[in-house]
């Protein structure tokens, strides 16, 4: 490490260099990388619904459809609107009553089912849309842009892909402020922190870098969620900062051993050489628990959880490497305007909370306990959401149509069930008349209606026909009445898988609401499984990094008692959580923040080496690491606020806001009650942890302390 050390010092700006031309490509990878605005497609691909899924879009054609309410305008002028968007580059097929009768006979003429599906009592109409590319390509996108260009007044878009198209547009426009936003807070609590103007800045330039390496290397990952997107150079500032911060009081430190006099320039060259080496081997041990806790995301079923666990670790990684590498070379580069330009700093070391803490070590545990346990309790009772859309702008195109398809047609969700080709027609009929009669199904249409059980199928448009019948499948659309996620639509969906596998076995049910089903019953199980493994992890490298059994059940322990605080407050609230936050929050506060009670527990362990009693470890460990707690800790709650506060999306803010008040709570915990657990059990640790400096004798008393 002392070699790169050293090139890195007296090479900085060939590192620099370097540095820079590596943003070339990591730009062209950001630009390349495809984003997936569609969650529902992260669900397991063995589930029904997710096979469903493959059929509609790879026979079908209809994964990827949007639906048109047309209000008030004549015949004439719906079949010029119709042409125009079948003219729209990434559009298949359009589809009204025109492809299935003549505009000059009657609709009355239609079946029954037919004309309720296409239009209201109103005389509202609706056209369906199918697409080439899937519901979140960008051909798709692009095509649903031209259609809202087409539409005429009292027109209205809706569907998974028009609300999907919005989504994207959305996040496009939100994105650059939230970097803004996360930088500007930053910068604030930094300036508040270091004596330095200059630094803060020098922080940010230095943290380009990593960001802009981690989104160009997305490209090796096939694609991201925008979720990721969104999150991923917030999460990233806010948690690799305290590196930056580790290494610049290190550099300062090894000044101050150097001697109280002007340095030479080979000096000081010395000492960001020591520097680098000792914050590469601190820093490296405490972001593997950071890694771990991201990685932890990858056990779920859902694979939202690896896409932002592996883009997170990844770019942990690369903030550590460019800590020892770009950050050193930047600093030494504008060391003179870094000492030129200095102010005092009102983020001071907490020397009356520590003495505050060791001295009322036993009432804070015991009021700490008691705060706790209904929290702990709460967090498990939390409502939970799991129609994302419910979480964006409800003024956004696609919502807004989609709304009035639930009002002018009642499809508040429409179910596609697929059956084998070789169902008879009459099975088919009979399996059709089954389903309607299931509570909430207001509505079941299939190529039998058509048919009438006697018309001769080459009697039938071919256009009409590839619609319901392709791939060897036949499919039937039911619309219900119940909403996405609800106990009611859940249960009718047991009904009717219940009724369709009784006429094929091998058949599926897709759509919104199926894959919303199935959604929630993945997300329970991943819960479990991120929290065990994320906890699992974090506490085997802190075990192996201390040699101890009891210092990761405690430091574990008090980071997660700040978690159950932090997810336990929206019960007492009222607030409905997105699923993806009760599954992925607790993660990234264990991972982000548990470094504090590392960096803690490492200085209560120096100072008993250098002869202190445990209360005196416990005093000077607190106001020492305080300062740096504070910066990093403030520094993450504010990027991860500052987005909560502006972001329009519901599901990017709930994110945010748990997780910068999670930062604000664990930072409490760490300062306060970590200490005291560390006063009172600190006979437990020196029994059961290898090579711990034995317990001094507190000179009053000669009882240990």
């Amino acid at each position: 490490m002392e070699h790169l050390a050293r090139f890195v010092v007296r090479r900085r700006r060939l590192v620099l260099l370097i540095a820079v031309l590596l943003l070339i490509p990591s730009l062209l990878g950001a630009v390349a990388t495809y984003i997936n605005y569609d969650i529902l497609t992260y669900l397991p691909a063995e589930l029904d619904s997710m096979i469903g899924e493959g059929y509609l879009e790879d026979d079908f054609h209809m994964a990827s459809t949007a639906m048109i309410t047309v209000e008030n305008m004549p015949t004439v002028e719906t079949l010029k609107m119709k042409d125009e968007l079948a003219a729209v580059p990434g559009v298949r097929k359009v589809v009204w009553t025109s492809d299935m009768l003549s505009v000059e006979v009657p609709s009355k003429m239609l079946p029954q089912d037919v004309q309720d599906f296409f239009y209201n009592k109103t005389g509202a109409t609706m056209l369906l849309v199918q697409f080439e590319g899937t519901s979140a390509s960008a051909e798709t996108m692009q095509a649903i842009g031209e259609i809202k260009s087409i539409l005429r007044k009292d027109c209205f878009i809706g569907g998974m892909s028009a609300i999907l198209a919005d989504t994207k547009s959305l996040i496009d426009q939100e994105i650059p402020l939230y970097v803004l936003c996360a930088v500007g807070c930053s910068l604030v609590v930094l300036f508040l922190s270091l004596k330095s103007t200059v630094v803060p800045f020098i922080f940010m330039l230095g943290l380009l870098f990593p960001i802009a390496y981690n989104f160009g290397t997305n490209i090796f990952l096939g694609s991201i969620s925008y979720i990721t997107e969104a999150l991923a150079t917030v999460l990233q500032l806010g948690v690799t900062m305290d590196f930056s911060i580790f290494l610049l009081h290190r550099f300062e430190e090894e000044q101050q051993n150097m001697g109280s006099g002007e340095l030479s320039a080979r000096q000081v060259e010395e000492c960001m050489t020591r520097a680098i080496c000792n914050t590469a081997s601190s820093i490296s041990a405490s972001s593997l628990t950071t890694i771990a806790g991201f990685l932890a995301m990858c056990t779920m079923s859902l694979t939202l959880g690896a896409d932002i666990g592996v883009v997170m670790a990844k770019g942990v990684a690369l903030g550590v490497v460019c800590t020892v590498t770009v950050l050193p070379a930047l600093l030494m580069q504008f060391r003179r305007p870094m000492e030129r330009f200095s102010h005092r700093t009102l983020i001071p070391k907490l020397p009356r909370t520590a003495r505050f803490v060791t001295r009322f070590y036993a009432p804070l545990l015991v009021v700490f306990l008691l705060v706790v346990t209904p929290f702990a309790l709460a967090q498990s009772k939390v409502d939970v959401y799991y129609t994302l859309f419910d979480s964006l702008p409800q003024t956004m195109d696609g919502i807004v149509g989609t709304n009035r398809l639930k009002e002018d047609f009642n499809m508040t969700t429409t179910h596609f069930v697929i059956v084998d080709e070789n169902l008879t027609n009459r099975q088919l009929t009979e399996l059709s008349n089954k389903m309607a009669a299931v509570d909430g199904v207001n509505q079941v249409l299939s190529y039998e209606k058509f048919l009438g059980g006697a018309i001769p199928e080459s009697m039938v448009p071919a256009d009409l026909r590839d619609i319901f019948h392709a791939g060897g499948h036949r499919m039937i659309l039911v619309n219900s009445s119940y909403k996405s996620g609800a106990e009611e639509q859940n249960a009718q969906l047991e009904k009717l898988n219940d009724i369709v596998k009784s006429y094929d076995p091998n058949s599926v049910i897709s759509g919104e609401g199926a894959m919303t089903k199935d959604l929630i019953q993945v997300a329970d199980v991943d819960f479990r499984n991120v929290n065990i493994t994320s906890i699992l992890a974090v506490f085997v490298i802190i075990l192996i990094s201390f040699c101890s059994l009891s210092i990761p059940v405690l430091l574990v322990g008090s980071i997660e008692s700040a978690i159950f605080i932090n997810m336990g407050i929206p019960y007492f609230t009222g607030i409905q959580l997105p699923f993806v936050a009760s599954i992925v929050v607790g993660t990234i506060q264990l991972g982000a923040t548990v470094d504090y009670a590392i960096l803690t527990t490492t200085r209560f362990k120096e100072e008993l080496q250098n002869g202190r009693t445990v209360k005196e470890a416990a005093h000077i460990s607190v106001e020492q690491c305080s300062q740096s707690i504070l910066t990093s800790g403030l520094t993450f709650f504010a990027a991860t606020a500052s987005v909560a506060a502006i972001s329009q999306m519901e599901l990017i803010s709930s994110l945010c806001e748990l997780i910068s008040r999670g930062a604000l709570i664990s930072m409490l915990v760490i300062i306060l009650i970590l200490p005291a657990l560390l006063i009172v059990f600190a006979p437990v640790i020196a029994r059961t942890t290898r090579r711990w400096p034995k317990v001094q004798k507190a000179a009053s008393t000669g009882k240990e302390v």
